[in-house]
């Protein structure tokens, strides 16, 4: 099974993307076949930074559980009252 069919079962959730340029926390929106977008999360102020658009080729780890997301997860929803 390829890594983006993999993905599209964890679309709308949170989770860590490392790519060939750089890493984040975020939400990951769209996994699609040529590409995935990905909304990264500000980890200072929990809230949306910018949206990526990544190819899928270029991803070199997915983190979707653990400490680190889980605390993500948390303070995002903290802040959404």
């Amino acid at each position: 099974m390829r890594l983006v069919q993999r993905l599209k079962n964890f679309e709308n959730q949170y989770m860590f993307i490392k790519w060939a340029t750089g890493g984040d926390y975020g939400k990951l929106v769209y996994a699609g076949d040529d590409f995935i977008e990905f909304h990264i999360v500000n980890l200072e102020t929990m809230e949306y930074s910018e949206t990526v658009f990544i190819q899928s080729l270029l991803i070199l780890e997915v983190s979707v559980g653990g400490a680190d997301v889980a605390r993500v997860i948390a303070e995002v929803s903290a802040n959404l009252n």
